[in-house]
């Protein structure tokens, strides 16, 4: 990954940093043609054109319309169009019917986005209260969020289409680890976890706090694509033993049968990525599996998921391999806020807190995930039922 991915925030030439983050969001839709950029898949996906101009739109209405003097909004429309979330700026298009924007067209998109880049120039070269530049770190850890969330979305766009095409041609998968997985223990205690001290984080990776823990063993590696077969060819899909009742009424409500990209023929299981549908790799991480299917494996092979605090304890603290750069890894913690939480005033406090709910909770980073954003308290969350996004699992068990 480039420099544009790198950590965001601890680097004073925040201009640079504009410039490269913004040019990433670019690069990686160059491949992608107008029809390609507006085709909504699934209401959880965003069209690619839809994902430019929201986080456009981010750095418009934080930024330039309350700090900068002057500043005239590109197109009054597009407050509404391109708003996601936040109830605090009021009514937005539904979200799944992004698809249905066939305009503005995507170079209308590109002429925003140049407008906003223009302005946001001005606005970085003066003088800018701390405040005001925190924003724009966040706004910039947004858009790295959106470059992940364009992959993974366009992803299973082209996973719907009979002719199975590359997103991005030249993608190179990870190479995993070569080393045979196995259990190391960690011991007990009460530890401090959480993200504190200079740099970026999200809001809700603090505070700091006290977690307590008994003593666990965990895997060095994450689960392999072989493993699964196991649990497959062991009727996995076919029994609700081993299956939360929420998650056995998904997988039969939706057809589970194999992780969501996986396609068997003549007997050969081949696997769709964004370089296309090839051949499964059996010793790759498997990928694009729930919290229901995770939980299930680790029923079936006698284990369990660890909790997101012993996961975070663990990754520091121990030997455990493929962290990050293969897939998210699912966790057994429910994704509410750690103690003493609280969201910021205004819009922007709708970012994490009111998503406290009803979601678990994932740690780590995949191949797709921008650098700066694989850090040891990153909380990533989702459904427990979603399965789009590189999400996998590494086991864990009592002692």
């Amino acid at each position: 990954m480039d420099a544009a991915e790198s950590a965001i925030g601890q680097c004073p030439r925040l201009m640079g940093d504009y410039a490269a983050i913004r040019a990433r969001t670019e690069a990686l839709a160059a491949a992608l043609s107008a029809e390609d950029q507006c085709v909504q898949s699934m209401p959880d996906a965003s069209p690619t054109k839809w994902h430019r101009a929201h986080v456009t739109w981010f750095f418009e209405e934080f930024l330039l319309v309350p700090n900068l003097p002057g500043y005239r909004a590109f197109n009054p429309d597009f407050r509404f169009l391109f708003n996601s979330y936040y109830d605090a700026v009021g009514a937005r298009h539904p979200r799944p019917e992004r698809g249905l924007l066939t305009r503005p067209p995507a170079e209308a998109i590109a002429d925003y986005r140049a407008h906003v880049d223009a302005a946001m120039t001005r606005l970085l070269a003066g003088p800018m209260a701390p405040d005001v530049k925190a924003l724009v770190v966040l706004g910039l850890n947004h858009e790295q969020q959106h470059q992940e969330l364009l992959l993974t979305d366009i992803l299973h766009a082209f996973s719907r289409n009979s002719l199975a095409p590359a997103a991005i041609p030249d993608w190179t998968e990870p190479d995993p680890d070569s080393e045979r997985p196995r259990f190391i223990a960690c011991g007990g205690g009460v530890w401090r976890i959480g993200a504190a001290g200079a740099g970026f984080r999200f809001d809700n990776e603090a505070p700091v706090h006290d977690a307590l823990l008994t003593d666990f063993l965990i895997g060095t590696h994450l689960v392999r694509n072989r493993d699964f077969l196991a649990f497959m060819d062991d009727g996995g899909y076919r029994s609700p033993g081993a299956w939360m009742s929420d998650g056995w009424a998904a997988a039969c409500a939706q057809g589970w049968t194999a992780p969501l990209y996986w396609r068997q023929r003549d007997g050969i299981w081949f696997e769709m990525g964004l370089a296309g549908e090839r051949p499964l790799n059996l010793d790759a991480a498997v990928r694009h599996i729930s919290w229901y299917e995770a939980d299930a494996y680790a029923r079936w092979a006698n284990a369990r998921l660890p909790t997101e605090a012993e996961w975070e304890i663990a990754s520091q603290r121990l030997e455990m391999r493929e962290l990050a750069g293969h897939v998210w890894q699912w966790t057994d913690s429910a994704y509410r806020p750690y103690p003493g939480y609280r969201p910021a005033s205004g819009a922007v406090g709708e970012y994490n807190g009111k998503f406290m709910i009803n979601q678990m909770v994932l740690r780590g980073g995949s191949q797709v995930t921008p650098r700066g954003h694989t850090r040891p308290t990153y909380r990533n969350f989702f459904h427990p039922d979603k399965r789009w996004q590189f999400c996998g699992l590494r086991l864990a068990r009592d002692c």
